[in-house]
């Protein structure tokens, strides 16, 4: 699979990692994962620095108009994606543009600058009260 993530529910982060041909069902299957898994109002990572560019345009597009459906129906917390190459840069400015909705978005060069600023956003209050 080409996309791995990891949820940590006392931390309230997920961090996923992108690799290789990576397509929208891939992201559709993350996006679905972590919503099962209580997730969508977390802080997440998202490195994407190692996959070739396999999502056009469009599909980035897509894939940002998808967030806006899950904010319409639910919290989603801040996001940092890690973007090293310019083609993933490149990548991860068109899907920030397209997946505009009420939360911290970020595109970073480095996991480390990426991690310091997501630990510097607020998160939305947890869905689960105990």
């Amino acid at each position: 699979m080409p996309v791995h993530w990891t949820v940590s529910h006392p931390n309230r982060l997920v961090v996923a990692v992108a690799k290789d041909d990576v397509t929208p069902a891939d992201i559709e299957r993350y996006f679905a994962g972590i919503t099962a898994d209580g997730a969508m109002s977390y802080a997440k990572i998202f490195e994407i620095t190692h996959t070739p560019t396999a999502l056009n345009d469009e599909n980035l597009k897509a894939l940002g108009e998808r967030v806006i459906y899950y904010a319409k129906h639910g919290q989603i917390g801040p996001v940092a994606i890690v973007a090293a190459s310019d083609e993933s840069y490149a990548q991860a400015k068109i899907f920030a543009a397209a997946a505009q909705v009420r939360r911290p978005l970020a595109i970073f060069r480095e996991l480390h600058a990426a991690r310091q600023w997501l630990d510097a956003q607020p998160l939305p209050p947890s869905a689960d009260p105990g």
